[in-house]
């Protein structure tokens, strides 16, 4: 085995500027396959866990999932129901006080109970539809994601009771409306109520930033006239990975609609996978292209050492010989590849990371680029590229496996 690897080690040494090429083929191709799989990979996380942050893990609401049975389907065998409308109920969840209870017994992690009705928000004479949430100060800093992300004023000042609103600076500013000033909340009933701005939030979402108002919950029971109701209960768990697990059981036993990001996002994950798929299809098709080079190199040895070959397999070296001393050849570029591909890949990551760029959504946040390091982004490169060099280097070994001694050297002279 060590002559062999002596005689590959010559064999590569003999063509020093075709092998160096093809070394820098395939270190290309690692590092530019490294630093797409960190950005992505980066970009990726960093969607998910904006995801995950920005809504509730499990968001139980007063809907049912499936309409109850009519009384015309205990009756008859078959029977088609054509244009219900159900009754609107304005308790909201029933004996949400046992509710909360049980799933304060088991659900691991935080939850909070809210009343969200429609309604438009007033100021001087400007008119803007939005969303009114009625929250418990106290339990709600623990699920809602805009806890930290107030321009002026705090969450906190919620909680001095009264009248007051928390409403996002994009409303503030279509109203021209400030902090501090008084503001009219009307709700899908007609009933009004003043409010006073006492916090004005930015989260980046424009739905939100525009169209949510916080106020104390019973506040907004008494505008939307549904005393001590609630229609929403929204869970943070320590592991948003098992709420699917935690929305199953929920709606099982309580009978409202639960649901957890991973479905309220089903079409975004799916997105992602495919992308993934892409990812990794253009990684294969970049290292396949480096493995070109490879096998140029081997088939250009094997033709040129015809001769060698026949005056190894004359002094006793078998097709096998043949067959390793020249795969060994095509892994051996493919393994100097991929060492100089993982510090070409390591330095783009690294630049990657320190490139800075202004939102042009706000013209005041700064944000780098999200970057994922995972050394399995680099063992999946290397991989390829062995992969590729190998299967480059083997085609031409077997063809100097087969070759006939005799024919090589009836044909040299």
């Amino acid at each position: 085995m060590r002559l062999i690897l002596d005689l590959a080690i010559t064999h590569i040494a003999g063509r020093g500027r075709q092998t160096l090429v093809a070394i820098i083929g395939v270190a290309v191709g690692v590092g530019f396959s490294v630093a797409m799989a960190a950005l992505m990979q980066g970009g990726q996380d960093d969607f998910v866990e904006q995801l995950i942050n920005t809504m509730p893990h499990v968001q139980i609401t007063d809907e049912h999932r499936t309409p109850p049975r009519q009384p015309a389907e205990e009756v008859f065998d078959t029977a088609v129901i054509s244009g219900l409308r159900p009754r609107e109920d304005r308790r909201g969840i029933i004996n949400p006080t046992a509710a909360l209870t049980w799933l304060n017994g088991w659900v691991p992690g935080r939850l909070a109970q809210s009343l969200k009705t429609q309604g438009i928000i007033r100021y001087s004479s400007r008119d803007v539809g939005a969303t009114i949430i009625g929250v418990d100060p106290e339990i709600e800093q623990g699920v809602s994601p805009i806890v930290d992300d107030f321009r002026e004023g705090s969450f906190a000042s919620l909680k001095a009771g009264g009248n007051n609103v928390l409403i996002g600076d994009t409303m503030a500013a279509r109203l021209g409306a400030g902090l501090g000033d008084t503001i009219t909340a009307v709700s899908s009933i007609g009933l009004s109520r003043n409010f006073k701005i006492v916090g004005l939030f930015h989260t980046g979402t424009t739905a939100r930033d525009e169209g949510e108002a916080y106020v104390l919950l019973k506040n907004a029971q008494v505008l939307s006239e549904r005393a001590n109701a609630i229609n929403e209960i929204r869970i943070k768990l320590n592991d948003p990975n098992a709420a699917p697990t935690v929305a199953h059981r929920a709606e099982a036993e309580l009978g409202y609609k639960a649901v957890a990001w991973q479905e309220a996002n089903e079409a975004i994950l799916e997105a992602l996978v495919v992308r993934n798929i892409i990812m990794y299809t253009v990684v294969a098709a970049i290292m396949l292209v480096a493995g070109f080079g490879i096998f140029n190199i081997i088939s250009t040895i094997t033709h040129e050492k015809a001769r060698d070959i026949a005056i190894l397999k004359s002094l006793g070296f078998r097709e096998h010989d043949m067959r390793r001393l020249f795969l060994l050849e095509g892994v051996a570029i493919g393994t100097a590849g991929s060492a100089a591909g993982w510090v070409l890949g390591f330095l783009l990551v690294y630049a990657l990371a320190q490139v800075r760029f202004e939102l042009a959504a706000t013209g005041q946040e700064m944000t780098r680029l999200p970057i994922a390091w995972s050394f399995l982004h680099y063992l999946l490169a290397a991989a390829f590229a062995l992969a590729s060099a190998a299967v480059a280097g083997y085609l031409p070994a077997r063809r100097a496996a087969k070759l006939n001694p005799v024919d090589i050297i009836r044909g040299a002279t």
